[in-house]
């Protein structure tokens, strides 16, 4: 499973609950990663990676008094933000499809359920690392394409067609998503990896 390319790719990990953080360390290591970065909060993030920007970073949701979403914004629209087009992966409990929409819809790249393990979290880095998505701004959304490749094309409705296919229906609340469901939400035009039924207890948050 592990890559020797990981060696070479710097990852910052914004996670504030220590257990989570040293298990993700963990991880990323057996993986083959050796330039790994930690906050503890959305705003220690926020400066470190303008300080040093990493290649991919590994995000919480739930953090105070910044969280993964506003991270998130930053990176992607804030005039300081020195990589807008940096992945994001999205570590997080919620699996609620109102959540899932939410981080879509802000611009995060890859979205993790915990607990995962350490195959899924390979899985995500290696799909933002091998197969990543050109970016668009449609409105007020700046983030990864979601589009199908193979229904791209040129022409005068482009752009109408681009808006419509990022544009998406209210969720209903109560409704969890699983992993693979939010893996073809994310990316619909990937091939569906075996199931992986392996977790690894990164604790719910």
């Amino acid at each position: 499973m592990s890559s020797q390319y990981l060696e070479h790719i710097s990852f910052l990990v914004v996670e504030d609950n220590l257990f989570a953080r040293e298990l993700v360390r963990e991880i990323l290591k057996v993986l083959g990663a050796r330039r790994i970065d930690f906050a503890r909060s959305g705003q220690e993030g926020y400066n470190k990676f303008k300080e040093s920007p990493a290649d991919v970073i590994l995000l919480d949701w739930q953090m105070n008094p910044v969280d993964g979403i506003q991270f998130t914004r930053q990176v992607r629209k804030a005039s300081d933000s020195p990589n807008p087009y940096v992945p994001i992966i999205m570590m997080t409990g919620f699996a609620d499809r109102i959540h899932v929409f939410k981080a879509r819809d802000t611009g995060v790249t890859e979205y993790l359920i915990k607990p995962f393990s350490a195959r899924a979290l390979f899985n995500r880095i290696q799909a933002v690392i091998e197969r990543p998505r050109r970016f668009v701004r449609i409105g007020q959304y700046f983030g990864p394409d979601r589009r199908r490749q193979e229904k791209e094309h040129l022409g005068a409705d482009r752009r109408g067609a681009a808006a419509k296919a990022a544009a998406a229906a209210t969720p209903a609340p109560s409704k969890e998503m699983g992993q693979d469901e939010i893996n073809a939400l994310f990316n619909p035009d990937e091939e569906v990896a075996p199931k992986d039924t392996g977790k690894t207890p990164v604790k719910k948050r």
